[in-house]
C-alpha cells in the first residue's frame, strides 16, 4: 500500500532505511491517471522492500517545489534520502521495475 506524503509527513516517509519512489500527479493529469494502476501494483508486490509514497502536486506544492518537479507524471526515486533517478511521463511498468532493481 502506498502512502500519502504531504508537507508535514516528507520528513518521516524518506527517512526510513528502505528506497523510496515517489509519485508526483494530480488528479487533473490524464497520463497521471493512465499511470495511477500501475503504482498501485507496484506498492502492492514491491511493498516490503520499497516504500512507494503518492504525492498530489495541488495540496503538496512545497515538496513539489523542493524535488523541482515542473512536469507530471514525475516518480522520483530515492536511496539514503538522496534523490538517485527519476522518471518523467507516463512510463512503462518495466521501465520502473528496473530503477526500482538498481536501488535495491
Amino acid at each position: 500500500m502506498e502512502k500519502i506524503l504531504t508537507n508535514t509527513n516528507y520528513s518521516e516517509i524518506v527517512a526510513g532505511s528502505q528506497p523510496v519512489m515517489i509519485d508526483f500527479w494530480a488528479t487533473w493529469c490524464g497520463p497521471c491517471r493512465m499511470l495511477s494502476p500501475t503504482v498501485d501494483e507496484i506498492a502492492s508486490e514491491w511493498g516490503d522492500r520499497v516504500t512507494v509514497a503518492k504525492c498530489n502536486v495541488d495540496d503538496a506544492e512545497e515538496v513539489a517545489a523542493q524535488f523541482g518537479i515542473r512536469n507530471i507524471p514525475t516518480l522520483v526515486f530515492l536511496k539514503d534520502g538522496k534523490i538517485v533517478d527519476r522518471l518523467v511521463g507516463a512510463v512503462p511498468k518495466a521501465e520502473i521495475v528496473a530503477k526500482l532493481q538498481s536501488l535495491i
